[in-house]
């Protein structure tokens, strides 16, 4: 019987958690041991007994519950001491950063544990419901909105009173994305004009679906990864971009950046010449912000003015509405979980060779699994 160990989040901002009681039931259906830190869905108004009663074993000695896992899973990564007390057949199951984790990654190497990334679930039919990353940012794109909203100083929609006629708020969301089409979703239930824009093309059909308007902007040929991302633009397109959402970034209430490189730096979209064209009182939201940011003037995990016009580079997105994102956390896991369940032994197994495994398996055996990380640290080692 696999013992599968949840941990509180150690980080004391963090309120999602990666179980929830209705998950605790179907593990034991598989025939895995659930074991629970105590207090782990306390920020969500779920208290240990919620969790007994589903069927799980509760624990409060970290140390040793990790020292007997088959599997051990969280929202963040456990730290470098953490993973070092865990049995060396255990793989560890979070949101790992794999890109701007080195330390971490040796450590797995010289130790010989595995580690799944949950950045790494190929974005596929298959991996759908396992598929974090976008449950996440599906959140994210929705608290964005409302972020810009609360720090707005008008109306979104339009509103005809005997006072006087109020002009809907024009809404900029730059990246299509799944961040990117639930801001568009959100911005536009709420009565706000929307403005979107996307380096692939494609995505206009999408935008305009949402009743969005879609910004064309001419940049040749324009590339996206086979998981879906855009590529990262040469010199010339990125500055031809630049001066084209110019307009449209001065002419907006709101401006919402949501644009992400899949393990690289994000690309600055709105220098501070930009914002100084924007009205006073307005207000963007760099999503990148913890990563680099999207804006020249944004801050991680603050919110500041500059100029006049607010910027919110909060970063803790989906954590905003904890207990939905840990519903669906939760139920990504939970379906990687039952894909690696041998349902003849009733056993967790990690298969390097299962499809969904070659791309979020960070460290198996001494060795790195996932191509592109593979790559990297061949050519650090060679």
């Amino acid at each position: 019987m696999s013992v599968l160990v949840f941990v509180k989040e150690p980080y004391h901002l963090e309120k999602r958690c990666a179980l929830l009681p209705d998950n605790v039931k179907i593990y034991k259906r598989l025939g895995a041991t659930v074991q629970v830190e105590s207090q782990i869905g306390d920020t969500l108004g779920f208290t240990d007994q919620h969790y007994i009663d589903a069927g799980a074993e509760i624990f409060t000695d970290r140390s040793a519950a990790l020292s007997t896992a088959h599997a051990v899973l969280s929202v963040r990564p456990l730290a470098l001491e953490e993973l070092a007390q865990t049995p060396q057949s255990c793989c560890s199951i979070s949101f790992f950063d794999p890109f701007n984790s080195p330390d971490k990654i040796t450590s797995l190497l010289d130790n010989k544990r595995s580690c799944i990334s949950m950045e790494l679930i190929p974005r596929s039919t298959r991996c759908q419901k396992m598929d974090a990353l976008s449950s996440q940012a599906s959140l994210a794109g929705y608290v964005m909105v409302l972020k810009a909203m609360s720090n707005l100083h008008k109306t979104l929609p339009m509103m005809m009173t005997p006072a006087g006629t109020l002009k809907p708020a024009k809404v900029f969301i730059i990246g299509v994305g799944v961040a990117g089409l639930q801001a568009i979703a959100t911005a536009k239930r709420m009565g706000a004009n929307v403005i979107a824009y996307d380096t692939r093309p494609e995505c206009a059909q999408q935008v305009q679906s949402l009743g969005a308007k879609f910004l064309n902007i001419d940049l040749g040929v324009t590339e996206s990864t086979d998981q879906g991302y855009a590529k990262a633009l040469s010199e010339e397109q990125l500055t031809l971009q630049q001066q084209a959402q110019a307009d449209c970034i001065a002419d907006s209430d709101i401006v919402i950046t949501t644009a992400q490189l899949f393990g690289r730096k994000p690309p600055l979209l709105i220098s501070n010449d930009v914002i100084l064209r924007m009205k006073p009182g307005s207000v963007i939201v760099d999503m990148a912000a913890l990563d680099g940011g999207n804006v020249e003037a944004s801050v991680a995990g603050e919110t500041i003015i500059y100029k006049a016009v607010k910027i919110v580079g909060d970063g803790d997105w989906a954590g905003e509405v904890a207990l939905d994102a840990s519903q669906m956390y939760a139920n990504n896991l939970m379906a990687l979980v039952q894909d690696m369940y041998n349902t003849e032994t009733s056993l967790f197994t990690v298969d390097a060779q299962n499809d969904v495994l070659k791309s979020a398996l960070v460290t198996y055996n001494g060795e790195v699994i996932n191509p592109i990380l593979k790559s990297q640290y061949t050519k650090e080692t060679a």
